[in-house]
């Protein structure tokens, strides 16, 4: 993976999540390149060669926060702050470092369980929130779609152990993709280390965008007996799957009194 120095450009920026005001993205772009990921329509290079990152991350942000009072400030918005090469480059740990020195908190959504290596700066800050994004049940399924990233066992265990550190965990299911994702069992799943699970299905704005062509290849290769009928539930958000799964959920948060926010 080629990582080079991006253009001078505002790193923090507003969020539009409820309750959050800023995001910042420790990277530009997303070496896991999911490939129905919703930011490849924004990439500035080919995710699978090359990503940026900025000059010097910490002199910077250091000049923007000082404008705002502290906060918690999201970061996983356009890019998964730990990605692999954050291993080598370790600027998720640099932005952590300074929002604590100067009485930030951060959410943090990720797919990996490197988010463990900065655990105890997380359980030094007021409120730090840390969510693993899950969307497939076996990973044989999860390598055809997002083949760079951890196994979800592994991202379970994460969750696991932040939340047995005394950090407080979510879970980001999405994207629900009709008759792949089995939406109940990850509930499941996750329930015993989350606070919360927010529940997304597969949502694709552009038809001819990038992560549509990727996806539609993938079903076509991989699901033929059904790719119609999962094309057909991703486009119509009034396909019976998706009523039925609503109905479903709700039953399982009403039973079991769980804190699930569905958005399908």
């Amino acid at each position: 993976m080629k990582v080079s120095v991006c253009k001078e450009r505002p790193i923090l920026s507003p969020c539009g999540l409820k309750d959050i005001d800023f995001q910042v993205d420790t990277y530009i772009g997303c070496e896991h390149y999911c490939y129905y990921c919703y930011a490849l329509d924004q990439a500035e290079t080919d995710w699978s060669r090359e990503i940026l990152i900025h000059k010097d991350i910490v002199d910077q942000l250091s000049r923007e926060i000082v404008k705002i009072s502290p906060q918690t400030i999201y970061m996983g918005y356009l890019s998964d702050p730990y990605q692999p090469c954050e291993a080598e480059y370790c600027q998720t740990r640099k932005v952590l470092d300074l929002f604590l020195q100067n009485g930030f908190s951060a959410s943090i959504l990720t797919k990996s369980d490197l988010v463990l290596r900065d655990m105890d700066l997380l359980k030094e800050m007021d409120s730090a929130t840390v969510s693993v994004s899950v969307a497939f049940n076996d990973n044989q399924t999860r390598e055809l779609f997002e083949a760079s990233t951890v196994n979800t066992e592994k991202r379970l265990e994460a969750l696991r152990q932040l939340k047995e550190a005394g950090v407080k965990t979510g879970a980001l299911l999405c994207p629900v993709i009709p008759y792949i994702t089995d939406t109940i069992q990850f509930i499941e799943l996750l329930a015993p280390y989350t606070d919360v699970v927010w529940i997304y299905g597969l949502s694709i704005n552009d038809p001819s965008g990038q992560n549509w062509l990727n996806v539609k290849k993938i079903l076509k290769r991989q699901f033929s007996g059904i790719s119609e009928q999962i094309e057909s539930a991703i486009f119509s958000k009034d396909h019976r799957f998706w009523s039925q799964l609503r109905n479903e959920l709700e039953a399982l948060k009403k039973d079991r009194q769980l804190n699930l926010n569905i958005h399908l």
